[in-house]
This record gives C-alpha cells, sequence and structure tokens, in this order.
C-alpha cells in the first residue's frame, strides 16, 4: 500500500490525488493527515527534511517528494492516460505549464501565509504585492493565449487547474474578474476531469 503524507486543503497534495484518480490507481494509496503548523514536525520531518507535504512513502519504504516528482511516480503505474509526455515539445510543455501552475501555487501560498503567521501590525504590503504581481504575470499571460486542452489533461494543465482552484479557494476567485478566456478553460477542464471536482476542498 502507497501512503501519502499530505494536508485536505493543499494544493499541492490536491494535484496528487487527482493524478492518482486520472490513473486509476487512488485505491492503491492510503491517506496520512500531516500538521503542517506545528513548527518542525518531528514526524513529518522524519518523512522529509525539509518538512514540507506531499510525501509519498512506497511500498519498499521508500519516501520520495514533492508533488512533481510523485505524480511522475504516479504516472509510471499505469499506461495511460499519459500525464508526462516522454520526449519532444510536448514533454516541455507539460513541464513548463506545470512549473507555471506551481508558481502561481507558490506565490499565493506566501500571500496566505504573510496573513496566518505574522501579526497584522508587520504585514509587509510590497512583499505581498510582489506575489500577486507573479500571479497577475501568469493569468495575463494565459489569458492571451489559454493552455492547449483537448479534453485529456496532462501534468501541465492539470497544474494550472490547481492553481486557480487554489485561487478560488483561498482569495475568492478575484482572478476570474477580466479573465473570461481563462474561466472558459477552467470550466471546459473541469467538465472533462472529474477528479478536479472531487478533490476540491471544501473546509
Amino acid at each position: 500500500m502507497l501512503k501519502l503524507t499530505s494536508s485536505p486543503l493543499s494544493p499541492y497534495g490536491r494535484k496528487v490525488k487527482m493524478t492518482a484518480i486520472i490513473k486509476g490507481v487512488d485505491g492503491r494509496i492510503e491517506m496520512q493527515p500531516a500538521d503542517t503548523n506545528v513548527p518542525l514536525n518531528p514526524e513529518l520531518r522524519a518523512k522529509n527534511p525539509l518538512s514540507k507535504i506531499p510525501v509519498m512513502t512506497l511500498e519498499d519504504g521508500q519516501q520520495i517528494y514533492d508533488s512533481h516528482v510523485i505524480c511522475e511516480y504516479l504516472d509510471s503505474l499505469a499506461p495511460s492516460p499519459v500525464l508526462f509526455p516522454k520526449s519532444g515539445s510536448e514533454r516541455w510543455t507539460a513541464l513548463t505549464n506545470g512549473a507555471l501552475g506551481d508558481g502561481m501555487i507558490d506565490a499565493a501560498i506566501l500571500m496566505v501565509y504573510e496573513k496566518r503567521f505574522r501579526p497584522e501590525e508587520i504585514w509587509h504590503q510590497p512583499w505581498v504585492e510582489r506575489q500577486q504581481s507573479k500571479i497577475d504575470g501568469a493569468l495575463d499571460a494565459m489569458e492571451a493565449s489559454p493552455p492547449a486542452f483537448n479534453g485529456t489533461p496532462d501534468y501541465g494543465t492539470l497544474s494550472i487547474a490547481v492553481a486557480l482552484g487554489y485561487l478560488d479557494f483561498r482569495h475568492e476567485g478575484k482572478w476570474r474578474a477580466g479573465h473570461p478566456k481563462l474561466v472558459a478553460w477552467l470550466d471546459a477542464f473541469a467538465a472533462a476531469v472529474p477528479a478536479f471536482e472531487i478533490t476540491k476542498p471544501t473546509a
């Protein structure tokens, strides 16, 4: 049995859970919740010295991280659909889109952490604005040229969908204003990929 250490609300954990469902291997995974609010959580640190989620423990005891690595591992467990193209421009497009999605998530999480872990009197607005500018740049680029999507997800489109879902969940969906093409893109993705709705955070 594979074991996934994560949080129900983690967008990176959501990527892994979506991948498992899409690949049809979710029944082989045992979920193990982790509390990332505990400083240097010793249980989590024993699995990942960075004290970050998600972590997957393989059947032989090996532990792998981060979400990109875990998703590529899960992609290797079943032949289709292929989420990580093996070569050529399709591979580089998928990986680049994956990096774009992860970058948006990184910036969005840093904005959340600024308010969660620092008292209001020391919030640093220029830092928040810097993170928002990264998100805005990605959104504007994708609005001008939405990611190619033919109804079958790959790692890149999956990552972008999760990033947009996180902006809906933690940032009140403000990204939707002024990005109608991207809203339509996410609607099409959600309609074609049931795993997106299945893994939607509810808390």
